[in-house]
């Protein structure tokens, strides 16, 4: 199995580590956000032709298939 190298994870995880987990928290929920914008943002691009309403159930709805239903 071929790892793709990664050359700064070292550094990331020094990063990290003297992070406070309130500030670690925080990245997380804004890299969820960051990720969020990114997919309804592709959504747009992909269908133009979808009003608000439309483009807003597509993205729930394409949410719902990723929902891990374990929790």
């Amino acid at each position: 199995m071929d790892i793709k190298p990664r050359p700064n994870h070292r550094l990331y995880i020094q990063i990290l580590r003297r992070m406070t987990p309130e500030q670690r928290l925080l990245q997380a929920f804004e890299m969820s956000d960051f990720t969020r914008s990114l997919f309804l943002e592709g959504l747009r691009q992909r269908f133009p032709q979808l009003s608000e309403d439309e483009l807003r159930n597509l993205y729930l709805q394409r949410l719902e298939k990723c929902h891990n239903r374990n929790y």
